[in-house]
């Protein structure tokens, strides 16, 4: 029996704790967590929408009831088709994370297989992130690949 489930209504608030934990990590990352009781109901509705783009697949925290140990989240977009990948689909993953004490147990790579599996059940032809320095050996492990890619950003 796998250690990983598939995130419920119930784990929201954990889900945005985790979230929390991988922004405070990044560089410039914001320690406010004002925006989370903004951001609870709509993660909650995806959370339920269990045929949705949106899965979240995590582990509990060992030594925590009621916590979870480790986080990883992911969309499917669609996009036009182009080689190697005619049909448009797109895995993007993102909110990967372990809470600091359940660290180096293995649980990030249980659920991102999880949700690597979750990406070709619904058809995605790649799947793209953004990886830490910390987690890139993991990511390099299941097989990404570093892209040129000049990605800008607008905020709205």
């Amino acid at each position: 029996m796998s250690l990983v489930r598939r995130a419920t209504t119930e784990d929201a608030e954990e889900v945005l704790r985790l979230r929390q934990v991988m922004i405070d990590a990044l560089p410039g990352g914001d320690a406010s967590t004002a925006w989370h009781a903004e951001a609870l109901p709509s993660l909650r509705r995806k959370l339920g929408e269990a045929d949705g783009d949106f899965a979240a697949f995590v582990v509990d925290h060992p030594d925590r009831p009621g916590a979870l140990g480790a986080l990883v989240v992911g969309t499917v977009d669609y996009r036009i088709g182009k080689a190697g990948n005619p049909h448009g689909l797109a895995g993007y993953v993102f909110s990967v994370a372990t809470d600091p004490q359940a660290r180096r147990r293995g649980y990030a790579r249980a659920c991102m297989d999880e949700l690597l599996a979750w990406f070709r059940e619904r058809g995605a032809g790649q799947v793209m992130l953004t990886a830490s320095p910390e987690a890139e050996s993991l990511y390099v492990s299941l097989g990404f690949v570093h892209k040129p890619d000049p990605t800008m950003i607008l905020k709205l």
